[in-house]
């Protein structure tokens, strides 16, 4: 049955405030990657986000922690429909705390901790 997925939105690598900017100059310089404007609602001083080809890159910086930020994202049809899927499953949603202009979205952990993004386009 699936939750909907059409494709991958974006995945989310992160990086310790020490190596940011060498690792900004990395995507930029050495992969080539064109740096794109982050939307508001997005963490405006730090990392940065990339395209590359239908899916983007997101650099953003964390410290170790035991639960982390970093996620992959997927864009759904009909995020309705995801929730509920994810609840009748037992997963935990986790709300979104930084709403961004023109997308509804909320956040699963997968049974190994890992963050998934789940995120549907509204306009």
């Amino acid at each position: 049955m699936g939750i909907g997925i059409v494709t991958l939105d974006h995945v989310n690598v992160t990086v310790p405030a020490e190596h940011e900017e060498a690792t900004k100059q990395f995507y930029a310089s050495v992969v080539g990657l064109p740096e794109i404007p982050k939307p508001a609602g997005s963490r405006q001083n730090m990392g940065a986000w990339y395209q590359l080809g239908d899916v983007q890159l997101h650099l953003s910086v964390e410290e170790v922690q035991q639960t982390s930020d970093r996620h992959i994202g997927y864009e759904v049809v009909d995020i309705g429909k995801a929730e509920q899927q994810f609840s009748s499953a037992g997963i935990e949603i986790i709300p979104d705390k930084r709403p961004q202009a023109g997308r509804s979205r909320f956040y699963v952990r997968d049974p190994g901790g890992n963050l998934l993004e789940i995120t549907q386009r509204t306009e």
